[in-house]
């Protein structure tokens, strides 16, 4: 899908962070889009920083790719950057009925057959699998100007309202805790030979690693516990202190791989059995070299992470001697609700909003002005030791 900074039926100006090559990003104006006739302008709140973006910035990936699926570099289609956006309607379009001017909104980034009003939907669609519909396009990943500006314009069905007085920048963690929703769903649909809270006893998952406490392994570590209940050993290898002490908050058991020798912890940890469930919430590639010191033998192994780099595709040989379950599901896919708007993202919206997820004490960093967000990117704040997660906000709620 072709696409260009912003629509072509733009009629004034804003401001925006544009991404012009790999790490240099830069504040400009760029064309203000407009609703059409199905759509909503979204005045933007808050963006919650991804480490897809810092990947993105420092040219470690580049989902925008043409019609053969070659990347279109940088310098040839300026990016704007920005998936996880929450925002207020300031327009909406002559068909729009059922939001209003001054509604809260979390957006669905992701274009798909519900979101472009086609006759039929694909078959991706109509399993509720919308992030790889046929037809896919995604603001602030696949070239679609994203959220890291003054407004986006996107599909009414893609705004999903917020009905209570829930904190914009808490808000903004409803896009990657849907991820982790559909995650896990997709790992309860993979039919493995171990499951989490399986009826089987022998076929129960009893001990789960997590690679990496970043914001994922965070929302992983509360979705186990608090949404699916699981009771078993779950751990978490993650070398930063700060994010050690509030996943131990959260209920899980914390390695420092830099501290001691991951497999041979995990061995100890687990009497030998090793785990029955390993997630890669960090893409971090060289954990995959100690997989098969850490897997029990037809194990599931969920492949979230993103940018690996640094690893020979080798390591996979005695990863898969051992049969494990491979699942590498993308995005906050799901179904649809009555109304067209994505299930998935409301249903993680309501988790923060009930209070079940705690998002709030992970966010460490908060940019209130555009101009702030290029050195967000560019000085490194996110390698720092006490920075968790960061949020580009408009005047920042406390």
């Amino acid at each position: 899908m072709k696409a260009s900074v912003a629509p072509l039926h733009s009629t004034s100006m804003m401001r925006a962070s544009v991404l012009r090559d790999v790490a240099r990003m830069e504040v400009c104006d760029v064309p203000r889009p407009v609703a059409g006739p199905r759509d909503v302008l979204v005045r933007v709140m808050a963006v919650g920083l991804c480490g897809t973006d810092f990947h993105i910035f420092a040219g470690h990936a580049n989902y925008h790719t043409d019609g053969r699926g070659r990347t279109v570099p940088f310098d040839e289609h300026p990016q704007i950057l920005g998936h996880e956006v929450v925002g207020v309607v300031e327009d909406v379009g002559a068909e729009v009925e059922d939001l209003r001017a001054g509604n809260a909104v979390v957006l669905d980034q992701g274009l798909n057959c519900h979101s472009q009003a086609r006759n039929e939907a694909c078959e991706y669609c109509k399993t509720g699998d919308s992030h790889q519909c046929q037809y896919y396009g995604e603001h602030g990943i696949t070239g679609l100007p994203g959220g890291l500006a003054d407004y986006i314009a996107i599909p009414a069905v893609n705004a999903v309202r917020i009905d209570t007085e829930l904190n914009h920048s808490e808000a903004a963690l409803t896009e990657p805790l849907g991820c982790i929703v559909h995650s896990s769903d997709a790992v309860q649909r993979a039919h493995a030979r171990y499951a989490v809270n399986a009826e089987d006893t022998a076929r129960r998952v009893r001990s789960i690693l997590i690679c990496g406490g970043g914001p994922a392994g965070l929302l992983f570590v509360q979705y186990l516990r608090v949404v699916l209940g699981y009771d078993g050993r779950l751990l978490v290898s993650e070398p930063n202190q700060r994010k050690r002490e509030l996943i131990s908050q959260f209920g899980a058991e914390t390695i420092d791989p830099k501290a001691v020798d991951l497999v041979d912890a995990v061995q100890e940890m687990t009497r030998g059995r090793r785990i029955e469930y390993f997630i890669d919430a960090a893409g971090a590639a060289g954990v995959f070299t100690q997989l098969p010191g850490l897997l029990r033998k037809q194990a599931t192994v969920l492949l979230y992470g993103h940018g690996h780099t640094g690893v020979d595709l080798g390591v996979m040989n005695n990863i898969q001697f051992m049969e494990p379950t491979l699942v590498a599901p993308v995005g906050a896919s799901g179904g649809f609700d009555t109304d067209g708007r994505p299930s998935t993202y409301r249903r993680a919206l309501r988790l923060i909003e009930d209070g079940n997820i705690n998002v709030r004490s992970m966010i460490t960093h908060h940019y209130q002005s555009l101009e702030q967000v290029p050195d967000a990117f560019a000085n490194s704040d996110h390698r720092q030791s006490d920075y968790v997660k960061g949020v580009f906000a408009i005047q920042w709620q406390s």
